[in-house]
């Protein structure tokens, strides 16, 4: 048993190094052939790449032991219960619970209201957030039970996006497109998808690939409206000062190299961080397991493992990436802005963006997910390239619109112009898959990163403002994976068609 156990999961770090790579090469690439200097801290980023390794390895063990199963169990459970209050009322506190301690939320709003002088108010944007993800995640479970296509709700709230932004201050839109972004965390996508592919599953008639994907792309969709309905009350009703601050706290100075600083106590509130992360969610699983559905977990010392793996992999993946990867990418993109070359800033996002979402957990914990139901139609690995090269697209993009100055509303709506009309086209199991993959590819690994590149450009271009053009990148990131994975949808069915035609006429021909 513990030899099976160690030979699978060295399987997983083997994977976990492979999907490294594509970071490691652009990194080196950079470092060695543009910015043409060795880091001082090499070692220190070798060691954290190898501990962001162990990390995947774990969480994606930890997943298949514990969260997948539990949130499967809990959908199949709700299902027979009958009750539609329970059910929609679990999925509204699993969606609220798991937002407002998202660690990528918080250091959003902190720093919208550093830059917005104090005007957007951390706490309060923290709480519209998590509720509208409460509220999408409970809408999207609505709409699995009742069999909806999902392409109605989704093409509806664009257009209510679309709507609210021409009346939103320009100083929150931005940050209302990044807030659909930045809601969806390692812990919580996993979840919600074990729950409305389990939901899909247990209810006749449903299909898991067309139903039980989706909850993920409702909570990217809903913060964009509500944030900017909080932007409107907030600028209408406000008579703070209009200017915007300068940011105070930047990660690194320019032209040098940040280096991580070895520290047990850091180590120690990392690891304490990390639960507490963690501990909302089991509140809410374990409260409605044993107090509404009144029913033990099935295997649940095998559950509590993987739940344990999980949290030691996400704080390893957390601490390695704080050790490797942060300090020598935020340095680049900083040394970029200096070199004043647009056109190298246009390529380090593009990379950046490819090679970081190749190893974004959440993205591979829906893959693995959409390989599995969809009985291996949908390769993991041509899924992870596909949304990895949409969101290397939105960043090289939204990077060229930081430079050039151009309004985010512009981009952002042709590009929902383009998802309406991909819509309509492509194959009708891909459509949730594609909007779900909006919004798995800003998390852990992306989310710091691309953040750090928005402000960082907007800082040091001249004319820029850190509140209305810093951020927006996040929002382009989700945005364009779904072009993309519907286009490879649109173009699979051309070619599977296009074959059988050929077959046909073939075996006429024979025949």
């Amino acid at each position: 048993m513990i030899k099976e156990s160690l030979k699978i999961f060295a399987g997983d770090l083997k994977n976990s190094f492979k999907d490294l790579l594509p970071i490691i090469i652009v990194v080196a690439l950079f470092q060695g052939l543009i910015i043409q200097s060795v880091p001082a801290n090499v070692t220190s980023i070798v060691i954290g790449l190898t501990i962001v390794a162990i990390g995947l390895a774990l969480f994606i063990r930890g997943l298949e032991l514990g969260i997948f199963p539990i949130g499967e169990g809990l959908a199949v459970d709700f299902a027979k219960k009958g009750s539609l209050f329970w059910l929609l009322a679990f999925a509204f506190t699993i969606g609220f619970s798991t937002t407002v301690a998202e660690p990528a939320l918080i250091a959003i709003a902190d720093k919208a209201a550093l830059i917005s002088d104090g005007r957007v108010d951390a706490f309060f944007l923290r709480m519209t957030v998590a509720f509208s993800v409460g509220f999408a995640i409970a809408l999207g479970t609505y709409r699995i039970l009742v069999g909806h296509p999902i392409q109605y709700y989704i093409i509806s709230g664009y257009i209510i996006v679309v709507v609210i932004t021409f009346f939103a201050p320009k100083e929150i839109i931005g940050l209302a497109y990044d807030s659909g972004g930045v809601t969806t965390s390692t812990v919580t996508v996993p979840l919600v998808a074990a729950l409305g592919i389990g939901l899909a599953s247990s209810i006749k008639g449903r299909n898991p690939a067309i139903d039980g994907f989706g909850l993920i792309a409702f909570a990217s969709l809903m913060p964009m409206i509500f944030v900017q309905a909080y932007g409107i009350l907030v600028y209408s009703t406000s008579a703070a000062a209009t200017k915007t601050v300068e940011v105070a706290t930047k990660v690194v100075e320019k032209g040098k190299a940040a280096v991580y600083h070895f520290d047990w106590m850091n180590i120690f509130w990392e690891l304490v961080n990390t639960v507490m992360d963690v501990i909302p969610i089991l509140a809410v699983i374990f409260f409605f397991q044993y107090l509404v559905i009144r029913k033990s977990v099935a295997h649940l010392h095998k559950i509590l493992v993987g739940i344990i793996l999980v949290i030691l992999g996400l704080y390893a993946f957390i601490v390695g990436l704080e050790m490797g990867l942060f300090p020598i990418g935020e340095t680049i993109a900083f040394q970029l802005t200096d070199m004043k070359n647009n056109l190298l800033i246009y390529l380090f996002a593009f990379l950046i963006g490819f090679s970081t979402t190749m190893a974004e957990p959440a993205l591979l914990a829906i893959a693995i997910k959409a390989e599995d139901i969809s009985e291996g139609n949908i390769k993991q690995n041509i899924l992870r390239i596909v949304v990895a090269f949409g969101v290397a697209i939105g960043i090289g993009l939204g990077s060229y619109r930081i430079v050039a100055g151009d309004p985010i509303h512009y981009y952002i709506i042709a590009g929902y112009i383009l998802v309406i009309i991909f819509t309509y086209f492509a194959p009708k199991y891909i459509v949730p898959i594609a909007y779900d993959s909006g919004g798995v590819t800003t998390s852990t690994v992306t989310v710091p990163l691309v953040a750090a590149l928005g402000l960082g450009l907007a800082e040091n271009i001249e004319g820029r403002n850190p509140l209305i053009d810093g951020f927006g990148l996040i929002a382009f990131a989700s945005l364009f994976p779904m072009l993309t994975v519907m286009g490879y949808g649109i173009h699979a069915e051309h070619y599977n068609k296009k074959n059988t035609v050929e077959k046909t006429t073939q075996e006429g021909e024979v025949s």
